[in-house]
């Protein structure tokens, strides 16, 4: 179903202004931009501190990284959604409860080095990426050698990936491609909510969904080992 466009959605985009580093592409082609394009932030003027980076790509509407926020004041948090329509709604949650270490990429994730250092980040989050089950959009898929390859620009020598999904058959892909391009697994769990690691666990939306069926989760930790 095609989602509507939120009401007034370019004026509560503009009130939101202060959390958003950018919005849309820089130019038409994403390769190009992603190639040619350079406006990197500078975590100290954005935050106004040097506290650790996290980054979490396709946050939805922000339950997560609002909530990640709120637990570890300490941490940095950017988070990536290429719709404004979705993103807004988290822009707004993070400005209504006035949390203060939250900031977002509107852009498509292809793109996320044109504003974020390489080596500055220590943590992404991929919470219930679209599995995209297809043959056709393999290299669309989050966990793709195309977007590892982005990741591994970002993070920090052993810094690491967090992924939870509830698609049995993405999971297995994930773990594969992490094995294949350099990163150690741990973690790895095939039922969260029943595993020792739920303890620490933050709940998004999709996931209570999901578990509220009754369907388990799968989740791991991919660490970035600095070499191929």
């Amino acid at each position: 179903m095609r989602m509507h466009k939120k009401r007034n959605l370019e004026p509560r985009m503009q009130a939101c202004a202060d959390l958003l580093i950018a919005r849309g592409k820089p130019c038409p082609n994403v390769k190009e931009a992603a190639e040619t394009f350079r406006a990197l932030v500078d975590y100290s003027d954005l935050f106004g501190n040097g506290n650790p980076v996290h980054l979490e790509v396709g946050c939805g509407n922000g339950g997560f990284v609002a909530e990640m926020a709120k637990r570890h004041p300490e941490i940095n948090f950017i988070a990536v959604e290429v719709c404004s329509n979705v993103i807004l709604t988290a822009m707004e949650r993070i400005k209504e409860e006035r949390i203060p270490n939250v900031r977002f990429l509107n852009t498509p994730a292809e793109i996320l080095c044109c504003y974020l250092p390489e080596g500055s980040v220590e943590r992404i989050y991929l919470n219930f990426s679209t599995p995209l089950p297809q043959q056709g959009y393999v290299k669309q898929r989050l966990t793709s050698p195309r977007f590892l390859a982005i990741y591994k620009a970002l993070l920090k020598k052993g810094g690491d990936i967090r992924q939870k999904t509830d698609s049995e058959a993405f999971f297995e892909y994930s773990l594969q491609q992490f094995a294949e391009n350099g990163f150690v697994c741990s973690e790895i769990t095939r039922d969260l909510h029943a595993s020792e690691y739920v303890a620490d666990n933050v709940v998004t939306e999709y996931e209570k969904h999901f578990s509220d069926q009754g369907l388990p989760i799968y989740a791991a930790v991919a660490t970035w080992t600095g070499e191929e």
